[in-house]
């Protein structure tokens, strides 16, 4: 999913569980910055940048606005393009609004 991303990736923000050393390290490799706080059960705490990862909400707040759109949240369509750009007009939309 990453590779297939347009431009350069340079942080990835996720929630504690997507704490896994291997993601890290690959996350690393790839030259992306991992902004994932550790769980509470490591023995060694991790640092992470905090005010980056408290804008997370922001990613969080779209996909629950893209949930509204009923035609988003229950798709219909069998091609993938018409869901796409179903996808891609409630998102201008709800930008929007």
């Amino acid at each position: 999913m990453l590779a297939e991303a347009p431009g350069r990736i340079r942080r990835f923000s996720a929630d504690t569980g997507y704490d896994a050393d291997w993601l890290r390290t690959d996350l690393r490799t790839s030259g992306v910055t991992p902004v994932i706080p550790g769980k509470r059960s490591r023995k060694r705490r991790i640092p992470h940048d905090r005010p980056r990862y408290r804008e997370r909400w922001r990613i969080e707040a779209m996909f629950a606005r893209l949930t509204d759109f009923r035609r988003i949240a229950t798709p219909y369509d069998k091609l993938a393009r018409n869901d796409t750009s179903a996808l891609a007009l409630a998102a201008v939309v709800a930008s929007w609004c």
